[in-house]
């Protein structure tokens, strides 16, 4: 059953920016979308943190880290993300995003917390090659670059939130940590909301209602939840190659709902994308020197905020979405 919570929690993740979209078709705006996406996942996570035993154990200091991770940095991510969702494709989207493994690999290594090694830097090589044909290969030869530098700045964004979290939240347990993560987040575009003068788009009708409450719901409770199910029950290695399905499904709903396409090279370049980041999942060999009290071997990475689910820790996983994918 791990592989298959995994697997749905995938399919969900996938399907945000599909969601994210329809309900820019019935007139929602970034800003009112980012408000309830966040508002309402954070209720949820409370009310099932609060059933699940609350935040007891968290000091101080761990509580405040998360929720200003949520504030400032996977507000900026998210927010980076959904305005490049509004003006390129979400199969390009996706593509884009999931350059971020590759980044926190490179990251890693530059802070000194990983080592180098042939296998990550073919996966670094893969990823850059693979990247200049997405960029460059567009069909119709129009190309929106404001709308793929804020796709990529989500990525860099993203790549900076879990390094950060590497130091700030370590072995906080996940589901209290999402939760603060999506508080600080929904603060964030409450008072950003407030400052514009209040939401302008919320009035568009149930159709516009029904894609919100899936985005929050479906591509934020849920997957999240499916996700540390999945995670408990198969391991942080196995459920983070097998979330890599979800740029395929974002890729294979968007040409369904809105009849996109990607170009040849831009395909080609999507699956070195893809391959590279695979290969930054696999196990590479053992470190000479062992991992620090609490650490994982550095062939588990990328791996960025030390957690415990399931008598495993990990470091990459616990930040898979508290949210969007990175959105998320």
């Amino acid at each position: 059953m791990g592989a298959i919570y995994c697997l749905l929690s995938a399919v969900a993740f996938g399907a945000m920016a599909v969601f994210g979209k329809l309900a820019y078709d019935e007139g929602v705006t970034v800003g009112d979308l980012l408000l309830v996406r966040f508002g309402i996942a954070a209720l949820v996570m409370l009310v099932i943190v609060r059933w699940r035993g609350g935040f007891a154990g968290l000091t101080r200091r761990t509580a405040v880290a998360a929720f200003a991770m949520g504030a400032f940095g996977y507000a900026a991510q998210s927010a980076s993300y959904f305005a490049a969702l509004n003006r390129i494709d979400a199969s390009l989207l996706a593509l884009l995003l999931y350059f971020y493994p590759v980044l926190v690999m490179v990251g890693a290594v530059a802070l000194g917390r990983e080592h180098w090694s042939a296998q990550r830097a073919g996966a670094l090589s893969l990823a850059l090659g693979g990247m200049a044909l997405v960029l460059t290969g567009s069909i119709t030869g129009r190309f929106d670059w404001l709308g793929a530098a804020l796709g990529l700045t989500s990525a860099l964004v993203y790549t900076v939130y879990i390094l950060t979290g590497d130091r700030l939240v370590a072995g906080t347990p996940p589901l209290p940590l999402t939760a603060l993560v999506c508080c600080g987040a929904a603060t964030t575009y409450a008072v950003a909301t407030a400052v514009r003068g209040g939401p302008t788009s919320l009035d568009s009708g149930f159709a516009a209602w029904g894609w919100l409450l899936a985005l929050s719901l479906v591509s934020t409770v849920a997957a999240i939840l499916l996700f540390f199910a999945g995670l408990a029950r198969v391991g942080p290695s196995v459920a983070a190659i097998l979330s890599i399905i979800e740029a395929l499904v974002t890729i294979s709903l968007a040409a369904l709902v809105f009849g996109e396409t990607l170009s040849p090279r831009q395909l080609v370049g999507g699956a070195l994308v893809l391959l590279a980041v695979l290969l930054v999942q696999l196990p590479g060999r053992r470190p000479t020197t062992p991992p620090l009290p609490g650490r994982v071997p550095v062939e588990q990475v990328p791996r960025v905020a030390t957690s415990h689910v399931g008598g495993t820790s990990d470091e990459y996983t616990v930040f898979r979405e508290c949210g969007s994918k990175p959105g998320d």
